[in-house]
């Protein structure tokens, strides 16, 4: 049986003219729209930004049964339509693999792809699918707050400010729960990209924190090289969530792709 997505219980924040084009956001495993609040910010007077809580997560709905990555890809094209019909989609990490599978799903709704900090999926590696199905056990033992407190802070470099600590912390214990983050788990753990990649005709902006020992440069530059059309980004002094640990930096690059793929000034 197939289904057709929609945005019905689908929490979003937005910033911007609803005149401009389009950049969709979509959060890591372990996160929620509350982590774009820097490009939200920083990215408002040349594009309209709409950040998703992904079904499951914050404050959107509950999915009825696990959506698997193509659900989330679809539901994610769903909101592209509502919007107006195309889009630039920016990923972090499980969200960036999101954007490659709705941008080789969808290729007439993607007009450019940023990447940040991602993978081709946790079923390129055996043990990291493993590792990524147990996760969601580990949740429902220990509970939202203390499954943060252990795990937000490898998100980051060893010299993060405090402060963005304790937000990153805070933002998971309060946008993760079961069943949502065990859906997105598995749908990590089945992924595996390597050839959806060359089919992928979007250009791309492929970023990755140099300091990222959850993805790491190396599977990033994995997607980078397997996409027909890319540039590659080494964020110096970022870990995994470089959109949120060098914002500035970050937001540039962002600002010059869209300049050189839609004449967005940057």
């Amino acid at each position: 049986m197939t289904t057709t997505p929609t945005t019905e219980g689908l929490h979003t924040q937005e910033a911007g003219s609803p005149d401009a084009p389009l950049l969709l956001c979509l959060h890591g495993i372990g996160s929620s729209s509350a982590a774009f609040a820097p490009q939200l910010a920083g990215l408002r007077d040349r594009v309209r930004v709409v950040a998703w809580d992904a079904p499951g997560y914050a404050a959107s709905a509950d999915p009825g049964h696990a959506p698997g990555l193509d659900g989330y890809a679809d539901t994610a094209a769903a909101l592209i339509r509502e919007r107006g019909g195309r889009a630039h989609v920016l990923g972090v990490s499980w969200g960036g693999v999101i954007a490659l599978r709705l941008a080789a799903r969808h290729p007439h709704l993607v007009d450019s792809l940023i990447v940040a900090d991602s993978s081709r999926g946790s079923g390129v590696h055996p043990d990291r699918a493993e590792a990524m199905r147990g996760r969601s056990a580990r949740l429902a033992a220990e509970g939202p707050d203390a499954f943060a407190a252990a795990r937000g802070p490898r998100l980051v470099s060893a010299d993060a400010p405090a402060e963005l600590v304790e937000r990153v912390v805070a933002t998971m214990a309060a946008s993760v729960r079961t069943p949502g983050y065990g859906y997105a788990a598995e749908s990590m753990a089945e992924a595996d990209l390597t050839d959806d990649l060359p089919t992928i005709t979007a250009p791309a902006l492929v970023l990755c924190g140099e300091e990222d020992t959850v993805t790491g440069t190396e599977e990033s530059q994995a997607v980078a090289g397997g996409l027909a059309k890319s540039v590659y980004v080494t964020l110096s002094g970022a870990g995994h969530l470089s959109n949120q640990e060098r914002p500035e930096t970050f937001n540039a690059w962002v600002r010059a792709h869209l300049h050189v793929v839609a004449r967005i000034p940057a």
